[in-house]
């Protein structure tokens, strides 16, 4: 996209309005959540302002109208990600719900002891510390696939460790910390030849690349919205139909039933059965006009941007020799550039970069054990989204250099 289309995309987002906000921020922590168009607020203040009631129970204007609002929603997002069937489609708050969806009633009512589940150390703590409370609780066992030099998804492991013990390969679609992104229609596919199931964790990439459940033949795929210019607190999760008609609820309540007795009862049709009480309609109405705004500016238009964005960062940093990165080299990464500044600790960093009103994210970005793997407590992430701009990194890479001088480093 040339300079001005940035520009006008820039004029769309409230948290540049310097007189509103009280400064001129720059926002580099994408990886943790997105800011909002004003489209996205718009429509979710005009939810909660003139079209409010609970979906599926009231025989009334609002509550049809809000009842068709929040299918629309769903319609909108399969047809984002390309699945078969709305009834794939599950709202949650966010990934880790999600994900843990998958854990609670896949999980733990299909594996068995012995049984093996196949993770990547890129993995957030989300999918992670929910499978190894699967594996503690059923008996199964967990690999990891490591990386290559060159911080990648190691694929000739991954194949390793594929046989006929594998059941479940849960792995991220990016990491959100070295960036690096895995093939998953092959991960999936490798899977498939041993007959285990695939769930991928989306968060870190649906807001960058299109995705495909039907091309990558993924059985779960899970994502947050507020990661992808939508609202905290709404989230997907896909299963392929066929699994989740197979599974048990994972919370039970309202709107998920389908006849109560005093002893037993019988569960609604997906998605229903997973969607217990009243649930966020307004987020869901926001997540789909977000999914519009992508689809405006392209997401194809979003994911070059970006790229070239983070190359342009990646290199700029890599000539400063008082910085270490950990990311991969891949022209083809996630939108982010961890690193850190030698002798530094990295809250240091994002403080001192704070009173220059750059916004940046350090610790361990719930990647503990990533962090392990490449020797590191705590690193320093600058994230990319749409409305970043090459004039925003150059600043944020002089404010670098000013930080080592602050720390008593260079002149």
């Amino acid at each position: 996209m040339k300079k001005e289309d940035i520009m006008n995309i820039r004029k769309e987002f409230p948290y540049l309005d310097e007189e509103k906000v009280g400064k001129k921020i720059v926002y580099f922590d994408n990886g943790a959540t997105s800011q909002k168009p004003k489209c996205v607020i718009d429509a979710l203040a005009n939810y909660y302002s003139y079209q409010t009631a609970n979906p599926h129970r009231g025989a009334h204007y609002l509550g049809m109208l809000s009842t068709e609002l929040y299918e629309g929603a769903r319609d909108t997002v399969r047809d984002f990600i390309n699945a078969k069937s709305s009834k794939e489609i599950i709202f949650v708050r966010n990934t880790t719900e999600a994900l843990n969806l998958v854990a609670y009633s896949y999980g733990l009512d299909k594996l068995k002891a012995g049984d093996e589940i196949i993770l990547s150390i890129y993995e957030h703590h989300s999918n992670l510390v929910t499978w190894q409370f699967v594996a503690e609780k059923t008996g199964a066992v967990l690999r990891y696939v490591y990386l290559t030099d060159d911080n990648e998804f190691d694929m000739n492991q991954y194949k390793e460790l594929l046989n006929e013990k594998t059941k479940l390969v849960a792995v991220a679609g990016a990491s959100n910390t070295v960036g690096g992104i895995i093939d998953v229609k092959e991960v999936t596919r490798l899977a498939h030849e041993v007959g285990a199931v695939v769930s991928c964790d989306c968060a870190q990439l649906i807001p960058h690349v299109k995705v495909d459940v039907q091309d990558w033949d993924v059985d779960f795929l899970s994502f947050s919205g507020h990661k992808m210019y939508a609202p905290m607190g709404i989230g997907v999760l896909y299963g392929k139909k066929e699994i989740l008609d197979s599974m048990v609820p994972y919370m039970y309540g309202g709107d998920m039933i389908e006849y109560v007795y005093e002893q037993s009862t019988t569960f609604a049709p997906v998605p229903a059965k997973f969607e217990a009480g009243t649930q966020n309609v307004g987020g869901a109405v926001a997540l789909a006009e977000a999914i519009r705004f992508m689809q405006r500016v392209g997401i194809e238009n979003i994911h070059k941007h970006e790229l070239d964005l983070t190359e342009y960062a990646y290199n700029k940093m890599s000539e400063l020799d008082f910085v270490e990165i950990y990311s991969t080299k891949n022209y083809n990464r996630s939108p982010l550039v961890d690193f850190n500044i030698k002798d530094i600790h990295s809250h240091d960093v994002s403080t001192v970069l704070d009173t220059f009103d750059i916004a940046i994210r350090t610790g361990h970005h719930c990647a503990m054990p990533l962090h392990s793997y490449i020797h590191q407590n705590s690193t320093c992430r600058v994230s990319f989204a749409v409305y970043n701009t090459y004039e925003e990194v150059d600043f944020f890479i002089d404010k670098l250099k000013e930080v080592r001088k602050v720390m008593g480093y260079g002149s």
